[in-house]
C-alpha cells in the first residue's frame, strides 16, 4: 500500500491513470519524492517528471519503471519491471506471468523467460529452467499443459532450456545477455516428437523450423504451441506457395496446425491442380520441382 505523504498512481505510457485492475507503470508523487539522481541530469529528466496530478509548482512524479495494478482491496500488486516487458508481433507479454505459473511445478527452482531471435526471422519465447534434481524432471507436455490452463497461445514458450543456474550481474539481477542459446544439449526434449514420415511432411516441417528458428518440428507438433503466431501463418502460406505452387487458405494453418495435417491439405490441392493441367504443364511442373527440391 502507499504510505503517508506519498501519492501512488498507476498509469499508461502517456501518464494517464489506468482502470482498476489494469496493469500500468507505478509512479510516486507527493512529499516523499526526491529531487533526482546525483550527477545524472539525463536520468533525472527521464525518471523525475513534472507531476500532472497536482497544482504545486515544481512538483515531480517519480516513474519507478515497475509494472503494477490496483487490487480490489486497495493493495498494489507488483507485476514486474517495465524494461522486462516483451513485445512479439504486437502482443505485450509479461514474463513474470509465465514464470509464476512455471514455479507451480515442484521440480522448477528458478526460471527466466526472454525473447530470442538467434538468426531466425521472428523472435520466439524461450523459457530457462533451473531444476531440482531430487524431483522428477518435467516433460514438455506437462509444462505446456500447465501454462495452457491460464495463458493464451501467444504466451507459450517455443522451447524450454535447462541450465544449472540463472546468470546474475554484479547487482544481483538476472543477466539476460548471459543466458545461453538453445542447443541440442540444453533443450528439454519433447517426448511426443514424431519425425516426418513422407517427403512432403519433411519439407513442411523444415519450412516451419526455419521460420520459428527451432532445430526440429515433429509432424504432430501444434505450430501455435511452439512459437507460431498470426504473422507466422501468413509467412508459412507464402513459403508453401513458393515451394509447392499451391494457394493454401490462411484459415487452413489455424484449422490444421500440424505438419501432418498441412501435408494432407497441400496434397489435396496439388492433386486438384494436376487434374486440371495439360500434359505439357505437368511435365514443366515436374522439371521445375526437380530443379528446386530434387527428384522426389
Amino acid at each position: 500500500r502507499q504510505i503517508d505523504g506519498d501519492e501512488i498512481y498507476i498509469v499508461d505510457e502517456f501518464l494517464n491513470p489506468v482502470s482498476r485492475g489494469e496493469i500500468g507503470e507505478l509512479c510516486i508523487g507527493g512529499a516523499g519524492v526526491g529531487r533526482g539522481y546525483v550527477n545524472s541530469p539525463e536520468l533525472t529528466a527521464k525518471k523525475f517528471v513534472p507531476d500532472p496530478f497536482t497544482d504545486n509548482p515544481g512538483a515531480r512524479l517519480y516513474r519507478t519503471g515497475d509494472r503494477a495494478r490496483w487490487l480490489p482491496d486497495g493493495q498494489i500488486e507488483y507485476i514486474g519491471r517495465a524494461d522486462n516487458l516483451i513485445k512479439i508481433q504486437g502482443y505485450r507479454i509479461e514474463p513474470n506471468e509465465i514464470i509464476g505459473l512455471l514455479y507451480r511445478h515442484p521440480a522448477i527452482l528458478a526460471s527466466a523467460v526472454i525473447a530470442r531471435q538467434d538468426g531466425s526471422e521472428n523472435p520466439r519465447l524461450v523459457a530457462y529452467l533451473v531444476l531440482d534434481r531430487a524431483q522428477v524432471c518435467p516433460t514438455v507436455t506437462e509444462l505446456r499443459e500447465l501454462l495452457r490452463s491460464r495463458l493464451p497461445a501467444y504466451m507459450m514458450p517455443a522451447i524450454f532450456v535447462v541450465i544449472p543456474d540463472l546468470p546474475m550481474n554484479s547487482n544481483g539481477k538476472l543477466d539476460r545477455e548471459a543466458l545461453p542459446a538453445p542447443v541440442a544439449a540444453n533443450v528439454l526434449p519433447d517426448e511426443n516428437y514424431l519425425a516426418p514420415r513422407t517427403v512432403l511432411e519433411e519439407k513442411i516441417s523444415a519450412l516451419v523450423a526455419n521460420l520459428l528458428g527451432v532445430a526440429q518440428v515433429g509432424v504432430n507438433d501444434n505450430l501455435f504451441l511452439i512459437g507460431g503466431h498470426s504473422l507466422f501463418g501468413t509467412q508459412l502460406i507464402a513459403q508453401i506457395r513458393d515451394n509447392f505452387g499451391v494457394e493454401l487458405p490462411l484459415r487452413s494453418v489455424f484449422e490444421s496446425p500440424t505438419s501432418a495435417l498441412l501435408a494432407q491439405e497441400i496434397e489435396g490441392l496439388m492433386e486438384t491442380k494436376i487434374g486440371a493441367m495439360s500434359e505439357d504443364e505437368i511435365q514443366r511442373a515436374l522439371q521445375q520441382a526437380a530443379s528446386v527440391g530434387g527428384q522426389e
